[in-house]
């Protein structure tokens, strides 16, 4: 699927359905997920690209969140996922930053919380 966040991967899948199923797609979503991985390309320092990758893992409370149609806070808790080997579209650019593999100016033009890479 064409998305820029795993959050709008999950309302995307569920937005394909009639509003009287979504309740039940939601349900059955959730006890089936195991991860989305959301990627995007970056402009690589010295040339190319680079893959840059959001990860939702599906732990019990994004499993929760799915069913409860709450994928406003799906952001944070993927933010603070690590520990299950989440990781925020943010994160991984600011690993890349790190690693001097993108340049900040991009990283800032993609990021969801821009104050991150000020």
């Amino acid at each position: 699927l064409h998305t820029s966040s795993a959050a709008k991967t999950i309302d995307r899948i569920v937005d394909v359905f009639p509003s009287g199923e979504k309740p039940m797609v939601r349900s059955m979503l959730s006890e089936s997920l195991r991860a989305v991985i959301s990627q995007t390309l970056l402009k690589k320092t010295g040339g190319g690209r680079v893959a840059c990758h959001e990860i939702m893992v599906g732990t019990p409370a994004i499993r929760n969140l799915i069913r409860e149609d709450k994928v406003a806070q799906m952001y944070s808790a993927i933010q603070t996922g690590q520990a299950h080997g989440m990781q925020t579209l943010d994160q991984g650019m600011q690993e890349m930053l790190r690693k001097g593999l993108i340049s900040k100016q991009d990283a800032v033009a993609r990021a969801v919380n821009k104050d991150l890479f000020t």
